[in-house]
């Protein structure tokens, strides 16, 4: 092995690097030279959450035709409408909001519709006799 002085025969002969200038050559040692900062184009894209929001048109439907005291089965199928609209138009929140509306005044009228049939039965039974 010879331990013969060599000159220093880099891009800065003579005078030593500062520690910035060694600093960016090894940034672009590893990261590679600077790119250009043109334009830059951005993709999107658009991913359908698989949010089921139950409408309750059926249910609302049954309420208008068989229970509808005070009309809460039709009020009930005009929310489970607006529900469906919003829902195929896209707003979720909205959709859910007019379904949850729709689902209590469904409830609502079925209890009211029981009980107002389970009341005709034990009146018109408690007549008859």
């Amino acid at each position: 092995m010879s331990c013969s002085s060599q000159p220093f025969t880099g891009p800065y002969s003579g005078v030593l690097p500062t520690y910035e200038e060694l600093k960016e050559e090894h940034q672009v040692a590893v990261l590679g030279a600077p790119q250009n900062s043109g334009t830059v184009t951005s993709t999107v894209v658009n991913i359908r959450s698989e949010t089921v929001v139950p409408d309750h048109v059926v249910w609302s439907l049954f309420n208008t035709l068989f229970f509808n005291p005070c009309c809460l089965g039709f009020v009930a199928f005009a929310y489970s409408v607006k529900s469906r609209d919003r829902k195929m138009v896209g707003d979720v929140i909205g959709a859910q909001s007019y379904a949850s509306t729709a689902k209590c005044l469904n409830v609502w009228a079925l209890v009211l519709g029981i009980v107002v049939t389970i009341a005709l039965i034990i009146l018109t039974a408690t007549l008859a006799h």
